[in-house]
């Protein structure tokens, strides 16, 4: 991660671990959970695998959490390199607690 020095304390930017987010990945992944990001290397914790879409209005429609279409399957932990990484969208943390598990 980078790093800023001012007057000779170091301060890094901290990654919200209970962010959650629905990224898109290389190859078509499309996977939801709590972000976390350390360098180059990025993990979803409590993920699930967005296996069907189920919506009407386009993966946008996720953000505020799964419709009665959606299938998931659950994932746990995934970890990916940044540059493996499509998109992110912020998702509705309320609306998917219940799925995140």
């Amino acid at each position: 991660m980078n790093s800023v020095v001012i007057d000779g304390v170091t301060y890094r930017p901290e990654a919200k671990s209970s962010e959650v987010r629905i990224v898109i990945l290389q190859r078509g992944w499309v996977v939801v959970g709590r972000w976390s990001r350390d360098g180059d290397m990025c993990s979803l914790e409590q993920a699930a695998v967005i296996r069907t879409w189920g919506t009407t209005k386009g993966l946008g429609e996720l953000v505020g959490g799964p419709t009665s279409l959606t299938k998931l399957d659950p994932a746990g932990h995934v970890e990916f390199h940044i540059l493996t990484v499509v998109a992110t969208l912020d998702a509705d943390e309320d609306a998917w607690a219940i799925h995140l598990r």
